[in-house]
């Protein structure tokens, strides 16, 4: 059957199985297929490093893509892909990759994101047990970048600001302004949705100390993560906040 609006299917899938509430989802690790996750892998040249705001801000544009991808409403694989990673815990695993590693995933099914140089490429979820050979050869460790200072944001598209005082790692940082995207994702109407992806998902990262970041959990519909606590904070910490534009 023709899908003839491929985003409000993805929007529509997106918004009916994630909720903000983590506590809502399972995973059994006595069943491996019920412990879910996206990769994202992270170009790190050694040479030339990107900016650590650039990359992740491509990383958040990438996740947010796979989820509102038109394949969610073409493609049986990877519509399953999502809805076994949506009914789960959403877990989100940054890797490392460079010169050919980082050439051989652009093969395994998923986007590539560019920010000013900066790439990112978020897969179609998968069971842990089954991510693809070349994902799965990158290393999680070594994604580490330097704090920058990007400037101002463009007010036109969402911020994502992260408690600068939690220390995460680039790739942990990564996973988490992911996640936020993708819950923004959802909280929007899907005209407000259109308007986004026509942009690409334009969005800005921001790192911001702690007392800054907290006084912004009073924006208008900031929309606030919480981390399960696997590796680096503890469970439930809350890490970044994802703060739509301002509408007129």
């Amino acid at each position: 059957m023709e899908v003839t609006d491929p985003l409000a299917a993805a929007h529509s899938l997106l918004r009916a199985r994630v909720s903000e509430n983590r506590h809502e989802r399972h995973e059994d690790p006595s069943r491996p297929e019920t412990v879910q996750a996206m990769q994202i892998a992270l170009h790190v040249p050694k040479p030339q490093p990107p900016r650590r705001t650039d990359l992740l801000e491509a990383a958040a544009r990438a996740v947010v893509a796979v989820c509102l991808a038109p394949q969610v409403a073409t493609d049986p694989q990877w519509r399953a892909g999502l809805e076994g990673w949506y009914d789960h815990l959403i877990r989100k695993v940054a890797r490392r990759a460079r010169n050919k590693a980082w050439d051989d995933v652009q093969a395994v099914p998923g986007i590539t994101v560019d920010v000013r140089g900066a790439q990112a490429r978020a897969f179609v979820p998968s069971s842990v047990a089954a991510v693809p050979a070349p994902v799965r050869k990158l290393q999680i460790q070594g994604t580490e970048l330097p704090q920058d200072e990007p400037g101002p944001a463009d007010p036109r598209w969402p911020v994502i600001l992260i408690d600068a005082d939690l220390r995460m790692s680039t790739g942990k940082a990564a996973a988490q302004v992911g996640h936020a995207s993708m819950l923004l994702a959802a909280r929007l109407t899907l005209d407000e949705v259109r308007e986004w992806a026509d942009s690409g998902f334009a969005l800005a990262v921001r790192e911001i100390p702690n007392a800054e970041f907290v006084a912004h959990l009073d924006s208008p519909g900031a929309l606030p993560v919480r981390d399960a606590g696997f590796t680096e904070v503890a469970p439930d910490a809350l890490t970044v906040l994802a703060v739509p534009p301002t509408r007129s």
